[in-house]
């Protein structure tokens, strides 16, 4: 299993405490990460085998162009959550495993996210049926691509339809004077788990690993003057809008394998920016990642 020392993972890791499965975890070389830390101890905790896999930035670069190849688009921060599963899922194929479990699901079914805190009850419950029309997991097509079986047991059905059916007070709930999201899971297992995992902050999976560090990383790579001359020569020509010289990189890589998003599908939707098409009840786009749109 994939195990980020986060909420999601560490409940599963607990609940499969008694079957032979061993961790793993990817974090970067080279930039800083947080996961490390808490993926030590729920294993420790549990006795759990655990392999941690350190990326260079040659990894980093590798797994980028596939990942870009796989997904078909070049939204910065999907393509930094993706490439920490992607080279995840290449170690375990790499060990002889056909499967992999990992959390996926549970943020979008029991309002993980930081930003569900800052709503009423009323637009927390919008959101969420909006997000759940919408929602995609990009490690399930990574795995596909790869001949390796993603098991997402937070999407399991009558996790979902148990999910869907209780109240909002149950997903972000205040506790000890602060707010969290995913309430009723931290509650079910903070008996199990130690408390530094149940109450820990919800961090993206890109701080966590410390991909969030490429940011920087192609902000010196590339000039000034050549991202320049590049972001003006793909908006004039291939009407794509680009707002960061990271985006830039990504871009060229998705166009080394597709044509420009404007070229592509058919739709009275697209986004303003690169002109991909967005589907429906979409609040960014999934192409090039702007939002809000």
């Amino acid at each position: 299993m994939a195990l980020s020392g986060g909420l999601d993972s560490s409940i599963l890791a607990f609940c499969l405490n008694d079957k032979k499965i061993k961790a793993f975890i990817t974090i970067t070389k080279d930039f800083p990460s947080t996961d490390l830390v808490y993926s030590q101890l729920v294993a420790k905790q549990i006795g759990l085998p655990l392999e941690v896999q350190t990326a260079s930035i040659e990894q980093l670069l590798f797994a980028i162009d596939k990942t870009i190849k796989i997904l078909k688009v070049f939204n910065p921060i999907e393509i930094r959550n993706a490439i920490v599963m992607y080279l995840t899922i290449n170690m375990v194929k790499e060990k002889g495993y056909s499967s992999i479990i990992t959390g996926d699901g549970a943020d979008e079914l029991f309002a993980g996210y930081n930003f569900f805190q800052r709503m009423t009850d009323a637009e927390l419950q919008q959101d969420l049926e909006r997000i759940w029309q919408v929602m995609h997991f990009p490690t399930k097509i990574i795995g596909n691509s790869m001949d390796v079986d993603v098991e997402m047991p937070f999407l399991n059905d009558t996790v979902v339809e148990y999910a869907k059916s209780i109240s909002t007070d149950l997903k972000v709930h205040e506790e000890k004077g602060k707010k969290f999201g995913k309430w009723i899971l931290r509650k079910a297992f903070e008996r199990t788990i130690s408390e530094t995992i149940v109450w820990r902050e919800k961090s993206a999976m890109q701080d966590g690993s410390g991909t969030a560090g490429l940011t920087s990383f192609f902000s010196n790579l590339i000039s000034d003057s050549v991202s320049k001359d590049k972001l003006l020569l793909y908006l004039e020509t291939e009407k794509v809008r680009l707002g960061s010289k990271e985006s830039l990189y990504y871009y060229e890589i998705y166009r080394k394998y597709y044509d420009p998003p404007a070229f592509l599908g058919v739709s009275k939707s697209r986004c303003p920016e690169c002109n991909g098409v967005i589907n429906t009840g979409s609040h960014f786009c999934r192409m090039c990642g702007s939002f809000p749109i």
